[in-house]
């Protein structure tokens, strides 16, 4: 947190998270009871803004995957707006601003503009996923590492490093994936990554309408499709009832037939 001029109001950029009020952060809860402006996301869930203070006023941002958007520049106009009107102003993301949120272009032109903030961290979407089919993200003898990835970035579909991906006890939370399913599908077994490797799609983490898919990775375009809700894909996980009887019935071998 910055200092701040005394006239200026000031920004808190805080995450929802995933849906669920019920993990949402007692510090955001109070960000949101105390705020005059909230500047929220399309997926910010009612139950979430439902806890923001009378005197709020609630403004819609935005952004919906490959669908309508307010521009990034247009949003930072605002934030900075408002505080300088003196306001005390909420910037509100679904999940954590710092994990494909543009936080950082925000902060930016916060520092440019001498407006001090603060960041609440939220519970992020591939947390809420796991949990929600009885999975740890990392396990010792599994995986070393945890990626969280975009399918999708300002080039089109993201290029991965797809080599280490491919590779057996892998685990990626890929956000922003749905459309990009086929491409991921088909450069991960380029690389030799199993056909049968598990892949869960959690479709609306945490909320009411939540809905979970085990399926494989030879699968997975046709298992994202009649999906509408915001989605994780996670990579090398199954629903942990299917991964307790892959424990005993291990992939088979690669073999070339099994990669065309």
């Amino acid at each position: 947190m910055q200092a701040i001029h005394p006239h200026l109001g000031h920004v808190t950029l805080a995450g929802s998270g995933p849906g669920d009020a019920g993990q949402l952060t007692l510090a955001v809860a109070r960000a949101l009871a105390n705020a005059d402006i909230v500047l929220h996301d399309r997926l910010v869930s009612a139950e979430v803004l439902a806890l923001a203070g009378p005197q709020a006023a609630l403004i819609e941002t935005g952004k919906s995957g490959f669908g309508h958007a307010l521009p990034q520049d247009e949003i930072n106009a605002m934030i900075i707006g408002f505080a300088r009107e003196g306001r005390d102003v909420l910037r509100l993301k679904s999940g954590d601003p710092s994990i494909f949120g543009r936080l950082g272009e925000e902060l930016d032109q916060l520092d440019a503009a001498g407006i001090g903030y603060t960041i609440l961290p939220g519970v992020t979407a591939a947390s809420a996923a796991a949990a929600a089919i009885g999975q740890s993200l990392t396990r010792r003898g599994r995986n070393a590492d945890l990626r969280i990835l975009t399918g999708h970035d300002v080039a089109g579909f993201a290029e991965l490093d797809w080599h280490s991906l491919a590779q057996p006890g892998a685990v990626a939370a890929i956000y922003m994936g749905k459309r990009a399913a086929r491409f991921l599908t088909g450069r991960l077994m380029m690389h030799s990554a199993h056909p049968e490797t598990p892949v869960t799609l959690v479709e609306n983490a945490s909320r009411a309408e939540q809905r979970i898919t085990g399926t494989t990775l030879a699968q997975l375009p046709d298992a994202v499709e009649g999906l509408d809700g915001p989605a994780v894909i996670l990579f090398g996980l199954s629903p942990r009832a299917s991964a307790t009887a892959l424990i005993h019935s291990p992939l088979p071998p690669l073999t070339k037939e099994a990669t065309r």
